[in-house]
């Protein structure tokens, strides 16, 4: 007995400081362990389990909708609250001011009070104490008449006071007014949301049973169109096409020779011609008869020929007029065609020995080809800017080491070297643009442009496709400010 009394089962004495553990909700250690009980006899018995807890991942959502709902209900009723709180604030100011004007009136019946007895006073006695009591009545009316003035300004703050709590409270009553009306909007709203869902997921419903009812008819007919495809695709042999296009192959091949064979018969025509007229062909042009392209002077026999001594004038000639124009500082072996001498033919006049020489080109000079399409796309925007390097100043030859920006835009263009601008112009019947007439290897890629009569720039551009649309554009936009941009000393028809 004595020593079960002395045994401690794990219990805590009073004494003993009861720290507290780690907190942790029942409903987890519940599901975690099994609870058991003693039954009769000594059998075990184990508790059914309560009820299945909810994952915290669907209780943090059901929550968040909560808020969610709270704060729209909140943002409408805020207007409310606000009003009332003003309501509320006048309220008290109101009351301010009748707290204020009892004790001005209270004060009004002891400054009268105050001077009935200074008055009675001051007939009883003489002296100093007369003059101090005749002060004293002074003040006491000063201080009335200063009681009066703010009297009236409280009756003023009164009036304000009451008319904004009259304005709170209509607005209060207005606020309360559109909160009902919002509410019953939304109400409203969440039925006629409710009925939309219902119909949709009733029509998903039938849809669905339609697709299971003519899901097998469509494989069906799937499979049909298979097993046709498959038939047509063995039926057709796919050499045939490949022999049709081995077969545009050729011909554009055979086509590309044979307009080389007619450009060389035309040329042996046109010596044929002049050894009927009694005149000697030495030369002859070499180069693609296109925009884009160079064109030079070499002699008929292959022979090198020393230009130093031999003058040479360009021309170009109208197809229909046969006018011969003359081209103004093309006195060069070579020459770069420009977008005016598009449809014209190209004649170079070689004078040596006191005798001149006529080599021309067999055909028209071709346009370049998607040119026109490409400059009319550019012709929308308000300007366009070319990456350029200056080689001439007015005919000062410039390190060709900094690249410039050429802008052409629908009124002006402008050169710059980043943020500087080293030219900028309108267009002007005294400006002139046209390709370099010089010669050179880059004569295709050079444009020589005046924007006035004191300048002038030779530039180079990164393609001869690039000159040639910066030439196109910038007249486009000139001939719509009623200009005519050209080279020198070519004719205008104005």
């Amino acid at each position: 007995m004595t020593w079960a009394a002395t045994l401690d089962y794990g219990r805590k004495t009073k004494n003993e400081d009861i720290r507290p553990g780690p907190l942790r909700p029942a409903n987890i250690i519940r599901n975690k362990f099994p609870t058991y009980k003693n039954g009769s006899n000594g059998i075990v018995i184990k508790l059914a389990d309560g009820p299945e807890v909810p994952p915290l991942k669907e209780v943090v959502a059901k929550e968040t909708e909560e808020l969610l709902d709270r704060r729209q209900r909140f943002s409408v009723r805020e207007l409310a609250m606000k009003f009332e709180k003003g309501l509320n604030t006048a309220t008290l100011l109101s009351k301010e001011v009748k707290w204020r004007q009892v004790a001005l009136l209270e004060r009004d019946i002891l400054l009268k009070n105050l001077k009935s007895v200074l008055e009675s006073l001051r007939g009883q006695v003489t002296g100093k104490t007369k003059d101090e009591i005749e002060e004293s009545i002074s003040m006491v009316e000063i201080l009335a008449v200063q009681l009066s003035k703010r009297e009236a300004e409280l009756i003023q703050q009164k009036t304000e006071v009451t008319e904004l709590a009259k304005s709170l409270k209509l607005a209060s009553e207005d606020a309360k007014r559109i909160v009902e009306e919002e509410r019953v909007n939304a109400n409203t709203e969440v039925e006629s949301a409710r009925s939309a869902v219902q119909r949709v997921q009733e029509a998903l419903q039938e849809h669905e049973k339609m697709s299971k009812k003519t899901g097998k008819q469509d494989m069906e007919e799937l499979k049909k169109e298979v097993r046709v495809a498959r038939r047509i695709k063995m039926l057709h042999c796919p050499s045939k096409a490949m022999d049709l296009e081995n077969e545009i192959k050729t011909l554009r091949k055979t086509f590309t020779e044979k307009s080389v064979d007619c450009v060389n018969l035309l040329k042996e025509l046109e010596l044929h011609k002049r050894l009927k007229g009694n005149e000697i062909p030495v030369f002859d042009l070499e180069g693609l008869q296109c925009l884009g392209s160079m064109l030079h002077i070499v002699c008929q026999n292959g022979t090198p020929v020393d230009f130093s001594n031999i003058s040479v004038q360009w021309f170009r000639i109208h197809p229909k007029e046969s006018n011969k124009e003359i081209i103004s500082g093309a006195t060069r072996p070579a020459y770069a065609p420009e977008p005016n001498d598009v449809g014209r033919y190209m004649q170079a006049e070689i004078n040596f020995g006191g005798e001149t020489a006529i080599a021309k080109t067999a055909g028209l000079v071709d346009p370049d080809a998607g040119l026109v399409d490409y400059v009319e796309t550019l012709v929308r925007k308000p300007e366009t800017e070319f990456n350029v390097v200056v080689l001439q100043l007015n005919g000062i030859d410039q390190p060709k080491e900094a690249v410039h920006v050429l802008n052409v835009g629908r009124l002006r263009m402008r050169l710059s070297k980043g943020k500087t601008v080293v030219a900028k112009e309108f267009y002007s019947s005294s400006m002139q643009l046209c390709g370099v007439r010089g010669g050179g290897e880059a004569a295709s890629q050079a444009m020589f442009w005046r924007p006035r009569s004191d300048l002038s720039f030779a530039v180079a551009f990164e393609t001869a496709r690039e000159r040639n649309t910066a030439i196109m554009l910038a007249r486009r936009f000139a001939i719509d400010c009623n200009i005519i941009l050209a080279g020198p000393g070519d004719k205008t028809p104005w």
